[in-house]
């Protein structure tokens, strides 16, 4: 009988194996010193979330797995009740933590900011969702909106959001003022848009339209913003955070242009 005497070589012999034949092989996971310390932390009480986010590690998703028992035993502990996460393919790296005869796994997969190709697809979807509350009316807080026109795209209002969002994401700030002092309304009119009125929503860390869009409409202003009946037009952007922050800073822009 062969036995590992870590729980790094276990579970890659596990995914090598496809725990022993019973599920597909899965790809070759990392061994990470970021969720090693999340490990630990997870180990001395924290909530596998926390313990994760206190590490630095960027997490689309985690999975922990806690394990008594020698290392000698590792393999067969871990093949009895682990089979289906240890083998999971969308886990890519792990982390260790033992003290005793207790083992804290912690298997993640890292956060991988939407590519700069799918821009237009979110943004398309932002805009069904947005016109979808809009045509159907909504509570925002305690006020009730009724239907209201759709709003289209705009590109001049989806470059000024665009450009807010990014700024934002590289000076790790999070306003609608930006660090020149400058409002909403004076980016847009900054590129030559001819305004009446201008809105601004923003954002930091939803990951997808529909994540994004339901916060801000879980948000009373916000919410009042998408549901304005004199916006007609409308940007969306969003640019991914740097150093600490590694999240998605997302603008909509929400305008009333003039005839």
């Amino acid at each position: 009988m062969v036995t590992w005497a870590d729980a790094v070589s276990a579970v890659q012999l596990l995914r090598e194996g496809g725990c022993g034949g019973i599920l597909p092989p899965a790809r070759p996971i990392h061994h990470s010193a970021q969720l090693d310390r999340a490990a630990e932390q997870w180990a001395a009480g924290r909530s596998l979330t926390a313990a994760t986010e206190q590490s630095g590690y960027e997490a689309e998703s985690t999975s922990g797995l806690h394990i008594s028992g020698p290392e000698t035993s590792t393999v067969q502990t871990l093949r009895r009740s682990s089979c289906r996460t240890v083998t999971r393919q969308d886990l890519r790296d792990m982390g260790v933590y033992k003290r005793g005869l207790d083992t804290w796994i912690v298997l993640a997969s890292p956060y991988a900011a939407p590519a700069v190709a799918q821009a237009p697809m979110l943004a398309s979807r932002t805009l069904d969702l947005v016109n979808q509350v809009r045509a159907r009316g909504t509570h925002c807080g305690e006020r009730s909106f009724g239907p209201v026109p759709p709003v289209k795209l705009s590109q001049p209002l989806a470059e000024v959001a665009f450009g807010h969002a990014s700024d934002m994401a590289t000076h790790n700030y999070f306003e609608h003022e930006d660090l020149a002092g400058h409002s909403p309304a004076d980016r847009v009119r900054a590129v030559g848009y001819r305004e009446k009125l201008v809105g601004e929503n923003i954002a930091y860390g939803p990951k997808s339209a529909d994540e994004v869009v339901q916060g801000w409409l879980d948000s009373p202003g916000h919410c009042e913003n998408i549901m304005d009946p004199r916006f007609a037009e409308m940007g969306i952007a969003y640019a991914p955070g740097r150093a600490s922050k590694k999240g998605l800073y997302w603008v909509q822009l929400l305008a009333a242009p003039r005839a």
